[in-house]
């Protein structure tokens, strides 16, 4: 009897064994399913304009024959995106630069520097459902260097470099409604400080082309960097955008590239720029996210000197670059795609713990730009710039292998492999290799 109760007991127990591995499986896999965008800057074959993104399935690279994956979508920017970019707004998108997600990863928002264009996709489809057109600016330019979701999915704010604006599409990603708002406009080039100091001025901030926007978790910061020094953290919401903190070029250096939100701080790093303007610095800061008010003087609240590595030329030139955090924060990989390596933060201490080399057997000159991580921290993935590079000092963003790095992640992030180089190509008529991927972004499914 006992053995009959025991043997009746072991099939239901059998099955729930079986279900909660199922419900497992299910689980890890609704996490860990992700895609890797990566931008090729080149024109489309026979085009002046377009370009082309790349998508892989993320677990076709997580294998030892990651070199070999297939895309599982190649979309030709110069088709229906240009299409729907001349209907909108008249001109066809040209360069495509920066790509980032929404925070619900419904969408991926593409800039094209050159021409200025904003475009919204639909992620699940790959089908543009937007393209917006960034002002005319200083001396009547304008490009769209970079642009950033908000969070809260209110706005995307656009760094419209070569006018020297801050622009705002205001935002509903549920019905896919898009509309620049001019009345948010900063302008970066005639503004005044809350403490009455030019926005733009030869011993302060000699330079205000923005480079990127960086919007805190809460949509309610965001930091902006600046092309010949100094940074703004703005108020986002507010019409025209309002200037809640201003830091000089001696505070934080020229051509901050791109940053993170971690651990109670926003990492910026400075240092991305042409020989003409800071080739030798190398800067990582930390930012807190409180105590920002235009009733603040100049450089307050303090921000925290992280890494420096500031030389004079021509002893040491530096690059730096993209950046990414390892999973739950723990490192900070800084790019330098001058020297091919990767400088490791640890955000608990602020201290440098490692640097990474990425040059060898797959290629001896990289030139990582940017990268993204996948979501269960295993694999950062980079765009390596091509031999012609389209955009950034040529010195510094000239690769040899165009393609998308993939670094398997070790010590918990604190050091990495370049396991694989996932080639690709645009051969122009005249046989020369035009590819220059530019940037990569991960996108959760």
């Amino acid at each position: 009897m006992l053995m009959s109760v025991g043997k009746h007991l072991w099939v239901p127990l059998l099955v729930a064994a079986v279900l909660s591995l199922t419900l497992a499986a299910s689980v890890y896999q609704a996490t860990e399913a992700h895609e890797v965008w990566l931008v090729d800057q080149s024109n489309s074959p026979g085009k002046t304009y377009g370009g082309t993104l790349y998508v892989w399935e993320g677990a076709d690279l997580n294998g030892s024959d990651a070199s070999s994956a297939t895309p599982i979508a190649v979309i030709d920017l110069g088709g229906a995106t240009s299409d729907l970019c001349l209907a909108q707004t008249g001109a066809n998108p040209v360069r495509p630069h920066m790509l980032d997600f929404n925070s619900g990863h419904s969408h991926g928002v593409l800039t094209f520097v050159a021409s200025g264009h904003v475009v919204v996709f639909d992620a699940a489809n790959r089908a543009s459902v937007a393209c917006i057109r960034t002002s005319e600016g200083f001396l009547a330019a304008r490009q769209a260097h970079a642009a950033t979701p908000a969070p809260d999915g209110s706005f995307i704010l656009v760094t419209n470099q070569g006018g020297r604006l801050l622009e705002r599409i205001d935002s509903d990603f549920a019905t896919n409604t898009f509309s620049l708002n001019p009345a948010a406009t900063l302008n970066l080039a005639t503004c005044t400080t809350p403490a009455g100091n030019p926005c733009q001025h030869p011993d302060t901030r000699p330079l205000n082309s923005p480079i990127v926007a960086l919007v805190d978790s809460t949509s309610k910061l965001a930091f902006v960097t600046l092309a010949g020094g100094g940074l703004f953290v703005v108020d986002p919401n507010t019409e025209p955008m309002q200037i809640l903190a201003e830091y000089d070029k001696n505070t934080v250096h020229a051509n901050g590239f791109a940053g993170a939100e971690a651990k109670g701080g926003m990492y910026i790093n400075s240092g991305a720029g042409a020989a003409a303007t800071n080739p030798s610095e190398f800067d990582i800061y930390r930012f807190p996210l409180t105590g920002y008010s235009p009733l603040n003087p100049p450089n307050s609240p303090a921000l925290n000197v992280v890494f420096s590595d500031d030389t004079v030329p021509p002893a040491d030139e530096r690059d730096a670059h993209g950046l990414v955090l390892t999973k739950h924060d723990r490192y900070l990989w800084v790019l330098d795609r001058l020297h091919n390596v990767a400088e490791v933060i640890d955000t608990g201490s602020n201290q440098r713990v490692n640097t990474v080399n990425l040059a060898g057997t797959l290629s001896e000159d990289p030139t990582s730009d940017l990268a993204g991580i996948a979501p269960d921290g295993n694999r950062i993935f980079l765009s390596l710039r091509g031999p012609n590079p389209l955009s950034g000092s040529p010195h510094a963003a000239s690769g040899s292998t165009p393609g998308l790095g993939v670094v398997q992640v070790e010590q918990g992030g604190r050091h990495g492999v370049l396991k694989s180089v996932v080639r690709i190509t645009n051969i122009d008529g005249a046989g020369i290799e035009r590819a220059d991927p530019h940037d990569v972004s991960v996108r959760r499914k």
